[in-house]
């Protein structure tokens, strides 16, 4: 903007002093003309005095000599009288009359000649000399002539003046002209200077530039435009920061894997659900060609599909991960912009897998459930129909059966009181009776009450702990019925002569508790699925030792319902050890 301003000043006072310069010798040469015709009219008007004057003294012949030289000298001119033929009779410069010099040669070339005009400017010797004549006319007759003379260094001196003048002007007016036009250049273009600042500043995207606004101006609607300009970009940047904030948070949360490919095949855009199910660096994706990095061929083979149909494709995907098998829903989705513009592909991915481990799951708890149930009812359906059929009249197959009817039941109402405490303690509403709970008591306890399970088979059962008292905040009945579980396990799976120990530790505001046995051990591999229901590592042991399969998951709930945790070490032919963690009271 500076450089604006610099050009339209230096343009402005070039024309200036153009107009100036020529204003200026127009009115030189004005001055000249005017100051050279006064001295013209003023060596005329002399020029008829003397000969007025001649004339009345009596002529060329009869004038006074001392008289023409005071005219001479009061006028301060050179007056020369000639005769008809030229020669000089008197000449006030000289008294002594002699005919050599540029005088005479003027006087000889004005009376041969007889020019029109009746003056000759003489140039030389340093200056120049203005001769003036006329002839004296006596009797109708030229009697002689009269040349008035004079140096033109007073008209040379009042040119100099003239043009010195005009240029001390000129240059004083040249000065102001500077002033004035940088301060109206100033004031025009500073306005201007602000609105490019701000309109630079917009471009760059710093929408908060304003530019001030002179009401007595004539930019005040150039600042107006911009500054409301400035505010509309601004607001416009405003939402479309909010909408693509808005969209970015979307994508990024939306809870499912998103893949963008473009009408060429790389991929534009890999949201965080995508990176978090398929652990993928997202630098390795973008702006590569989806076929190239993709390793699964069931998704390269929907987007080809996709491509190749312009069409919605949904598929489910079984995909394996590492030791595990994953089940998607994908969405492949063509993307179309205005006039039929392709312009490439969406996926979406539903990670599926707890819905078909939940559907599983359904599936095998009705199965169990039937199967559990159909077999003491099939065995009391099948004793009570051999005893309707005449076997009751024998008093030892009576008792027997009778027996095996018995115990059936008993087996009947355990699995069916477990399904219900199992669905009781699942439900959304189910809550703890928490008070404080002395843990080494409750152990104590639960240790007595199945002390005579482990002298039956002769197994060992020992509790370890080194303070007397470790209190958490829990429910006393659940958690007792926890430890029965866990511990009536453990003596339930260990052979005669077999050891149990129960571990209580405290540290640093938790509290464990290890339930440690030396049976019959469970295989890395079926370790993750003893929790659930129904599933027994070994069914026919499981079932002479009366277990329903539900212990375990009934246990695991319970204890995440305290906010703990379960985790299980096993070997097979060397024992199991449960390890319980639970948050410690704090006093």
């Amino acid at each position: 903007m500076t450089k604006f301003r610099t050009k339209l000043l230096i343009a402005l006072i070039t024309l200036i002093i153009s107009v100036l310069v020529g204003l200026g010798i127009l009115l030189g040469q004005l001055f000249k003309s005017y100051y050279l015709q006064s001295f013209n009219e003023r060596l005329k008007i002399e020029r008829n005095l003397v000969i007025i004057y001649m004339e009345e003294a009596g002529g060329v012949s009869a004038f006074n000599k001392q008289e023409v030289l005071k005219i001479s000298k009061m006028l301060d001119v050179r007056v020369t009288i000639t005769n008809p033929n030229g020669k000089i009779l008197y000449d006030s410069k000289n008294p002594i009359v002699t005919d050599s010099g540029k005088l005479r040669r003027v006087i000889q070339e004005a009376i041969k000649k007889d020019p029109k005009t009746e003056d000759h400017l003489e140039e030389g010797d340093g200056f120049d000399l203005h001769y003036y004549w006329k002839p004296l006319i006596k009797n109708n007759q030229k009697e002689g002539y009269i040349f008035l003379s004079t140096k033109t260094e007073d008209l040379k001196q009042a040119f100099g003046q003239i043009w010195w003048i005009l240029s001390i002007s000129l240059f004083t007016a040249l000065i102001v002209i500077i002033y004035l036009g940088i301060r109206i250049t100033t004031k025009y273009t500073k306005p201007i200077e602000a609105a490019t600042n701000v309109a630079m500043e917009l471009a760059m995207g710093n929408y908060r530039a304003r530019t001030p606004i002179d009401p007595s101006g004539e930019t005040e609607m150039l600042a107006i435009s911009i500054n409301t300009l400035a505010e509309n970009l601004q607001e416009l940047v405003t939402v479309q920061e909010m909408q693509q904030d808005r969209l970015r948070a979307l994508i990024e949360n939306m809870g499912a894997g998103l893949l963008l490919i473009d009408s060429r095949g790389r991929i534009n855009l890999v949201n965080k659900g995508y990176i978090d199910i398929f652990h993928v660096d997202p630098i390795d994706y973008l702006n590569k060609q989806y076929y190239e990095v993709i390793e699964h061929q069931e998704i390269c083979d929907l987007v080809a599909v996709v491509f190749r149909t312009e069409q919605n494709v949904t598929r489910q995907l079984h995909i394996p991960f590492l030791i595990e098998r994953r089940y998607f829903v994908v969405y492949g989705v063509p993307i179309i912009g205005t006039n039929h513009v392709w312009k490439g592909v969406l996926l979406v991915f539903h990670d599926i897998t707890e819905l078909k481990k939940l559907e599983q799951m359904r599936k095998d708890f009705v199965a169990n459930v039937s199967h559990e149930l159909k077999t003491p009812v099939t065995s009391i359906k099948g004793f009570a129909e051999t005893l309707l059929d005449g076997a009751m009249e024998n008093r030892e197959t009576l008792e027997e059966f009778l027996s095996i009817i018995l115990k059936e039941s008993d087996r009947l109402q355990s699995l069916i009181q477990d399904l219900l405490e199992l669905s009781k303690i699942e439900q959304h509403g189910f809550k703890l009776n928490v008070s404080e709970v002395n843990l080494t008591g409750l152990l104590e306890d639960t240790i007595t009450l199945l002390a005579g399970k482990a002298q039956a088979k002769n197994i060992s059962l020992e509790f370890f702990h080194k303070e007397s008292a470790i209190t958490i905040d829990g429910d006393v009945d659940r958690l007792k019925q926890v430890f029965l579980n866990l511990i009536g396990n453990a003596i339930a799976y260990t052979s005669n002569n077999g050891e149990v120990k129960i571990i209580l530790l405290a540290h640093l505001g938790k509290v464990r508790v290890h339930v440690k046995d030396t049976g019959v051990g469970i295989e890395k591999s079926e370790i993750p699925r003893i929790f659930e229901r129904f599933y027994r590592v070994d069914r026919a042991r499981s079932r002479n030792s009366g277990g329903t399969g539900l212990g375990l998951a009934i246990v695991k709930h319970i204890v995440e319902a305290h906010h703990g945790h379960i985790s299980v070490r096993s070997e097979v032919g060397v024992g199991s050890e449960f390890i319980i963690e639970l948050h410690k009271k704090l006093s």
